[in-house]
């Protein structure tokens, strides 16, 4: 789905589309999860399944010190562990849960009112 936006801050990360097995991001396409921020992308995230993600995924966007996460599950939304909700909560850090389309379409709002977010998205397999 291709995301359309009015205005949009320059400089920062946007996310222009994803679809089956691929996010477009500021005109360049990737093809496996990554981290996005306004300011910072880090391709290639770890966790290629929402099954794979572990505390030191989690602990990747922490250090970013955002005021909200968001992590977009795949296809399907699929809720965190207690443990990783208790990480990110004993941090003061807000954190929504949302399959990646869904994430994508939040993130860019999100930035949209120069909110302090990252995104971890792991890409849609089916």
């Amino acid at each position: 789905m291709k995301i359309e936006l009015d205005s949009f801050p320059d400089g920062k990360y946007r996310i222009d589309s994803y679809k089956k097995g691929l996010i477009s991001i500021n005109g360049i396409k990737y093809s496996s999860s990554l981290i996005i921020t306004p300011a910072q992308l880090i391709p290639d995230w770890p966790p290629q399944r929402f099954t794979d993600l572990a505390t030191q995924h989690i602990e990747q966007i922490t250090a970013l010190a955002p005021e909200i996460i968001i992590i977009g599950t795949g296809n399907k939304i699929c809720f965190l562990p207690p443990e990783l909700v208790s990480l990110i909560g004993n941090l003061n850090i807000g954190v929504e849960v949302m399959d990646t389309g869904a994430a994508c379409r939040c993130y860019n709002l999100l930035i949209g009112e120069g909110r302090e977010v990252a995104a971890g998205l792991i890409v849609i397999e089916d």
